[in-house]
């Protein structure tokens, strides 16, 4: 489903919170099968952490089912090869919850960063289940309860969160995000390319192996004495 230049707002559910609208300048559609190479505008947000090698950086819709299946893929590999994985939001307009499971899961952020990514992984394993607002309040409230967080009747009273959500996606429209998800490894201080998005995903691992291949810093020869 193709995106342009809509606005839109979000319903008020009790302890979720209302978005004051948000413009979107580009085309954008949920991802199923496979994907042109996205032309990246701005490459700013597409490198590692600082002290990090390699990253992998994601821009997702919590309401996308592609997203759903690929989340599996990504944690294994960031735990497999021990690097960071970087999400962004990017929730697209025609998802009814999507937004507001956002800004839930950086609520869960402000607790630990943990309890945030585990909320995310939670909700993209019973995505089939949530069908609408009340379902994912009812989710978002099983979740806090099983974790033992006590879940306020306003997550984002002042919209701070929601604000975070939007900024993520103003960053996603900079870099020139057509669909979700949107994957790339990226490295630092390369010599080979700095980023690279999956397209085939059965090659994510092998491009994550290229990557750190490619970062390798080799120690100088040391210099024989005379």
């Amino acid at each position: 489903m193709i995106l342009r230049s809509v606005r839109f707002s979000f319903p008020l559910l009790g302890l979720l919170c209302v978005a004051q609208g948000l413009t979107l300048a580009l085309p954008a559609h949920a991802q199923l099968g496979g994907a042109p190479t996205t032309p990246v505008h701005d490459p700013a947000a597409l490198r590692p952490p600082a002290g990090a090698r390699v990253a992998i950086v994601e821009f997702e819709d919590m309401e996308c089912p592609d997203c759903a299946q690929a989340n599996p893929l990504l944690r294994e590999a960031a735990e497999k090869y021990n690097i960071p994985w970087i999400r962004h939001d990017f929730p697209l307009p025609f998802h009814t919850w999507s937004m507001q499971a956002a800004v839930n899961a950086r609520w869960f952020d402000t607790k630990s960063k943990k309890l945030g990514d585990d909320y995310r992984d939670a909700v993209f394993a019973n995505q089939p289940s949530i069908v609408d607002l009340n379902n994912l309040r009812q989710f978002t409230e099983r979740f806090a309860q099983s974790h033992g967080v006590a879940l306020p009747f306003a997550m984002d009273p002042q919209g701070k969160l929601i604000a975070e959500v939007k900024a993520d996606y103003a960053l996603g429209q900079r870099v020139g995000i057509e669909h979700t998800p949107t994957i790339w490894v990226v490295t630092s201080n390369s010599k080979g390319a700095p980023f690279v998005e999956v397209v085939d995903r059965t090659k994510l691992f092998q491009l994550i192996d290229q990557a750190l291949a490619d970062t390798r810093t080799t120690a100088p020869a040391r210099t024989a004495r005379k």
